[in-house]
């Protein structure tokens, strides 16, 4: 729920019947490397663009006139706004998953990317060194100590 917070709510969503030539063109228009497949509300797969890839040399390099359903993850790896971040990177890095959609319940919260994983991890990480170090500095000296006994 942190990630998304600061990530915003921006979500880009195609159908699986609609042609994988246009998820192609948005996903390139709109700088992303993900798009969700929805059906009738329901999230049905993922595209990213290792599938895109994967359809694009199936089809001897070219996009051709198939479908987002034939080249989607029928099957992605999902969590909820609850997930702790850590088991959340475990799990992308375990499924090689570059991009997982936040679920709450059935409704589609957003997407969160394993840069976005890193990213608040490494913030994370660089607050806990900041309070450290704060900390430390802050700490009596021994002579200071020594002089108040």
């Amino acid at each position: 729920s942190d990630i998304l917070r600061v990530k915003g709510t921006i979500l880009y969503t195609v159908t699986p019947s609609q042609p994988l030539s246009e998820a192609v063109e948005i996903m390139s228009s709109k700088d992303i490397g993900s798009l969700v497949v929805m059906e009738n509300g329901d999230l049905v797969g993922m595209l990213t663009f290792r599938e895109v890839i994967s359809a694009i040399v199936k089809n001897g390099g070219q996009v051709g006139g198939s479908s987002v359903r034939a080249a989607m993850e029928s099957h992605p790896l999902t969590c909820t706004s609850e997930t702790d971040v850590d088991d959340v990177r475990r799990m992308m890095l375990d499924r090689h998953a570059r991009y997982m959609p936040v679920m709450d319940d059935r409704m589609l919260m957003g997407v969160i990317s394993l840069y976005d994983v890193a990213k608040a991890v490494v913030d994370s990480q660089n607050f806990e060194n900041q309070m450290l170090k704060a900390y430390i500095r802050d700490w009596p000296s021994e002579a200071g100590a020594e002089q108040k006994a």
